[in-house]
């Protein structure tokens, strides 16, 4: 089984050049693929001079990380289609090698990989609770994640309208509602160096709106009226600095328009998918071997 890394750009040429380091010295040998998101800066030259083999696409404007990402999946030539941030890196050359081997069940449709905020904390996350099980998570975080190219595509990928944060979760609850779950690895872990380049008042605003559109378009009638209610709550009460709650009711807001206009179609999975995600984030990971006969007839 043949992999390829994605990494998303933008402005960030020297973390970047370290991420595209660490692929290429992984014992996989994967295809690399960097979606340039409309840099202004010489990455792509830098790139090219240094990286011939890497595979370079440039967008002359941003388009932003989830289609970047959707664009990925679409030009990747493998089955297995990794992620990472352009400010992580793999910190042995065998994390693609052992996380390719955890797809050989046929259940499993994205792995989350373990992985540090180094900056932050040497606490590995997303790691499976222990060996020789395969357990199923609810969620996987973008900077370390691998998933099937075909059901990735057949599932739409991630939904682009969300923009930025939460298109994963998103689409693990979609991944569930097919029959497939999110494996946690144990693979080596992936560093990723928070970058602080980040916009927090961007974050705030898409991380609210999404919440709310995560329970508009997937959770099933009758939960979705508390689901929607709580995370509403939740969601405004998370941070109550003056301008950060108002960026937080702005997404909010906008998410509601959507909704409430049709611009935001609901998809909802069935209430037995609904309450094993629930379960699955409520008690931490779980063996496959226990919820498999509760999984939907895999498409």
């Amino acid at each position: 089984m043949q992999a390829t890394v994605v990494i998303t750009t933008k402005n960030r040429r020297e973390d970047l050049l370290r991420a595209i380091e660490s692929a290429l010295g992984q014992t996989a040998k994967p295809e690399v693929l960097v979606m340039d998101d409309g840099s202004t800066d010489d990455t792509q030259a830098t790139v090219l001079r240094k990286f011939p083999t890497v595979h370079l696409h440039r967008s002359e404007q941003s388009r932003g990380l989830i289609v970047q990402r959707n664009r990925a999946a679409r030009l990747a030539e493998n089955p297995i289609v990794f992620s990472i941030d352009d400010d992580a890196i793999f910190s042995t050359s065998s994390v693609v090698e052992k996380t390719l081997r955890e797809f050989s069940h046929p259940r499993v449709g994205a792995v989350a990989i373990p992985f540090a905020n180094v900056n932050q904390s040497p606490t590995v996350l997303q790691r499976a609770p222990g060996p020789n099980c395969i357990y199923a998570t609810h969620n996987f975080i973008g900077t370390a994640h691998a998933v099937r190219r075909d059901l990735f595509l057949a599932l739409g990928g991630y939904r682009e309208m969300l923009v930025h944060q939460n298109e994963e979760e998103d689409y693990c609850i979609r991944l569930l509602g097919a029959g497939y779950i999110t494996r946690c690895g144990d693979a080596d872990p992936i560093h990723h160096f928070e970058s602080p380049r980040r916009s927090w008042e961007r974050m705030d605003y898409y991380g609210s709106r999404n919440n709310v559109l995560y329970a508009w378009q997937n959770v099933p009638f009758p939960h979705m009226i508390v689901h929607l209610g709580g995370t509403t709550a939740k969601t405004l009460a998370y941070q109550l600095e003056p301008e950060r709650l108002w960026t937080r009711l702005r997404g909010v807001a906008a998410a509601y328009g959507l909704a409430f206009t049709a611009q935001c179609e609901r998809q909802p999975v069935t209430k037995a998918v609904y309450r094993l995600i629930r379960e699955i984030k409520r008690r931490g990971p779980l063996p496959l071997r226990e919820i498999e006969t509760r999984l939907p007839v895999s498409v």
